[in-house]
């Protein structure tokens, strides 16, 4: 009789099944596509968690997202408040080009 031996064959790793989407997900965070990244991100941070991983992109792309939409925010607020208060000026000194007493130049409708 023969005698056989098994052979240590090396193990192939886990395939991390989110990873892509979290790859895809960062990328489209800094490209400033930010509600379509956050969306796919946790899409892909999710398909990695029930696999037991971690994925580093996902969180990345989320945390990236997250942070623009709040910047995208803030910035609307001061455009909208300087818009209101440059309108207001303007109500109040009429049409025309007035140097305020700040030393701004305003040009009035």
């Amino acid at each position: 009789m023969t005698e056989t031996t098994a052979v240590n064959s090396p193990v192939a790793p886990a395939v991390n099944p989110g990873k892509t989407l979290g790859i895809v997900g960062l990328v489209l965070s800094i490209l400033q596509f930010n509600v379509v990244s956050l969306v796919i991100s946790i899409i892909a941070l999710v398909k990695s968690k029930k696999a037991g991983m971690g994925n580093g992109f996902a969180i990345g792309g989320i945390i990236i997202s997250i942070l623009s939409i709040i910047g995208g925010i803030i910035l609307i607020v001061v455009v909208v408040g300087a818009a209101a208060a440059l309108s207001a000026q303007c109500a109040e000194v009429g049409p025309g080009i007035w140097e305020l007493d700040n030393g701004l130049t305003v040009t009035c409708p």
